[in-house]
């Protein structure tokens, strides 16, 4: 389909793409920072409505662009992914109040970039989103310019960025200059032709497109960055940044390993594994030590990112699927447990273990909350954290993978240490404080969205379930 044919299709996309410009000029034009932040989220919404009305199957842009259910399922993701973080803002004060206006609509533009990261087929045009996004992301990590370790975090994620994309960059110029295209479609037929000497080929350009996308989605040993950039940006951004980035890059390595990859599962199934026990031990057995909550929840992503990489180990249908239902659960899960400690963080101005301390009593709904999100971290059932893991251990089993169901299992345990220890700080400490805390009328709505997410995923699953094998039986490659 031509470019003129393929706007007809590309509504929803251009509604979001005039979005930031929109909140920019109503900024301009003296809007307060509260309706900038309430428009943000409408145009969101808009853009929701509009996905179920232009979701009809199509390459669009002489296929460099995917309609799919595949893309429909991220995009929609996308949005809550980008929609929570920024309604905490409206009333965060770790965003200057000043800057707010740029900060809604760099949020907007890093939503239009990732929805064209998860829809295209192109790896020149998958190379370009991801270093939009990136760039993007690091200036919002880097937001409180006049905070130390705001500014530290956005220079590390741009120094470590750096050297993570020209690797990536130089695994898809192999991959070019193997195959003479830069489609997904047409590699395969292309590397086997010359086999086994191009599947050589072929194989050491991925490792160098892992390594960039490694680093995307915090996987050991390219996860160094992580911590301190969780730690040192501001709290609603850390939430953004733990779900939306490393999604769209699990949903990116998904696309290239099933579409040009497929018939050298053997070849990369045992690299998963291997990458797999790495990250979640190192994650977990890190995350024992740390007294600072967002530095301990930053270590605890890393490890998530570990039982996704499971998914990919296994390479059976079990696996393909329970990456994407880990993703779903991780989206409600690890964002409410981030915007709760942003919640805290606003009236307690501190992050330290210490300052959750007979939080219960403070705030029951704060303390419950966040129990409730590391518990489902845990893997505890009825809540969607355990639909996760189930799947992710089916497919480990399934694919007669016993170790690393074994070391999975062990790091469950640790990972169980550590969440319970910020649960013991707030029922069973005496608090330092006994005033109330207080947070605002839009974290209270955020965290019951995702509270509303995570038990309705853990106590009815079977509409997600349906809906994320209807989108991988449709998958378009």
């Amino acid at each position: 389909m031509n470019a003129l044919q393929s706007l007809n299709y590309f509504v929803p996309e251009l509604v979001l793409a005039s979005a930031p410009l929109a909140i920019v000029l109503f900024d301009l034009f003296g809007f307060t920072k509260k309706w900038l932040g309430l428009l943000s989220i409408a145009f969101l919404i808009a853009v929701g409505f509009l996905l179920t009305r232009y979701h009809a199957p199509a390459l669009l842009f002489s296929g460099l662009y995917v309609i799919d259910d595949f893309s429909l399922l991220f995009k929609t993701l996308v949005l809550l992914m980008v929609g929570l973080p920024t309604l905490t803002a409206i009333s965060s004060d770790v965003i200057p109040e000043k800057q707010k206006g740029e900060f809604f609509s760099l949020m907007l533009a890093v939503a239009f970039l990732l929805i064209t990261m998860g829809s295209t087929t192109n790896l020149l045009m998958i190379f370009l989103a991801t270093e939009s996004v990136s760039i993007t992301s690091y200036i919002l990590s880097g937001f409180q310019k006049f905070n130390k370790k705001s500014s530290e975090a956005g220079l590390k994620y741009l120094l470590f960025g750096s050297v993570a994309s020209a690797t990536m960059l130089f695994g898809i110029s192999l991959l070019f200059g193997l195959t003479g295209t830069l489609e997904l479609t047409q590699m395969s037929s292309l590397i086997a032709q010359n086999a086994p000497t191009n599947l050589l080929c072929a194989i050491a350009a991925l490792l160098f497109i892992l390594v960039g996308l490694g680093f995307k989605i915090s996987m050991a040993p390219f996860h160094m960055w992580a911590p301190d950039v969780y730690e040192g940006a501001p709290t609603p951004v850390t939430a953004f940044l733990t779900v939306a980035p490393k999604s769209l890059g699990f949903l990116v390595i998904f696309r290239i390993l099933a579409t040009a990859f497929g018939f050298a599962v053997g070849e990369w199934s045992e690299l998963f594994v291997v990458l797999a026990i790495l990250t979640m031990t190192i994650g977990n057995v890190v995350a024992v030590s740390q007294t600072n909550v967002k530095r301990l929840l930053a270590y605890s992503s890393i490890a998530q990112a570990g039982y996704i990489l499971m998914g990919f180990a296994a390479a059976n249908k079990t696996g393909a699927q329970a990456v994407f239902i880990y993703l779903i659960t991780y989206l409600f899960t690890n964002l409410g447990a981030f915007l709760t400690v942003a919640a805290v963080e606003q009236s307690e101005k501190a992050n330290h273990l210490d300052t959750y301390n007979g939080l219960a009593k403070r705030s029951p709904f704060l303390a419950f909350s966040l129990t409730i999100f590391l518990l489902s971290l845990a893997g505890i059932p009825p809540l969607a954290g355990f639909i996760a893991k189930w799947y992710v251990f089916a497919g480990a089993v399934q694919g007669k993978l016993i170790t690393l169901a074994v070391v999975a299992a062990l790091n469950s345990a640790v990972a169980g240490f550590y969440y319970f220890k910020i649960v013991k700080a707030m029922y069973l400490s005496t608090p330092q404080k006994t005033n109330a805390v207080s947070y605002s009328g839009y974290a209270f709505v955020v965290i019951l969205i995702a509270l509303a997410g995570t038990f309705a995923i853990g106590l009815f699953p079977s509409p997600i379930l349906s809906l994320v094998a209807n989108t991988l039986s449709s998958f378009t490659v």
